[in-house]
């Protein structure tokens, strides 16, 4: 009895960590047209860095190493404080981990205390999408990959300013890759 009490006090702990547990009513497709996230680059042009998309979870099992799979894939979620990106403070872009779609900006990256990569707006409003997610008995918004569906992480309205938004990631579901003017 003891030992289920434990687990579940673990994971209320790291809900409220992650802020799922927020107040705030859960935003809609028409408020995040509403609040028109900034661009600040255009992904329009052709992409090198893009990878063909697997056809199915087995082609994606090749491709991924278990954690990425589980998270990206699977609607993971990895362990607070233990991802690669967490902490990095390197100028550069996060891209997809399955499709290598350009996602976050590292100038658009906080410190949200929460133990995961947290950014206040994606590179485009085009590069990322929006989904209902009604698990852990709230509903939140979670954030895929526009471009390969991948999951990424949630959204909360606890961001610092000019958004007012939290894009808390998985760095499991991301690869960085540093900016070549700022490699010296």
């Amino acid at each position: 009895m003891h030992k289920r009490v434990a687990v579940f006090a673990a994971v209320v702990g790291v809900a409220l960590l992650a802020g799922v547990f927020a107040r705030r009513p859960p935003r809609d497709a028409s408020s995040a047209a509403a609040r028109k996230v900034p661009v600040m680059n255009d992904t329009t042009d052709a992409d090198p860095g893009l990878l063909p998309l697997a056809k199915d979870d087995a082609e994606w099992q090749k491709r991924l190493t278990p954690e990425q799979f589980k998270v990206a894939r699977l609607k993971g979620t990895e362990r607070a404080f233990t991802g690669a990106y967490w902490d990095n403070h390197e100028p550069g872009v996060y891209r997809c981990v399955c499709c290598g779609q350009k996602l976050f900006d590292a100038d658009t990256k906080f410190e949200s205390g929460t133990g995961w990569p947290s950014f206040f707006q994606p590179l485009s409003a085009e590069s990322v999408g929006e989904v209902s997610d009604r698990s852990w008995f709230v509903t939140r918004t979670e954030v895929v990959c526009s471009r390969c569906d991948a999951h990424l992480g949630h959204v909360f309205e606890d961001g610092p300013k000019p958004t007012g938004l939290r894009y808390c990631m998985n760095s499991a579901a991301l690869k960085f890759e540093k900016r070549a003017d700022d490699a010296k």
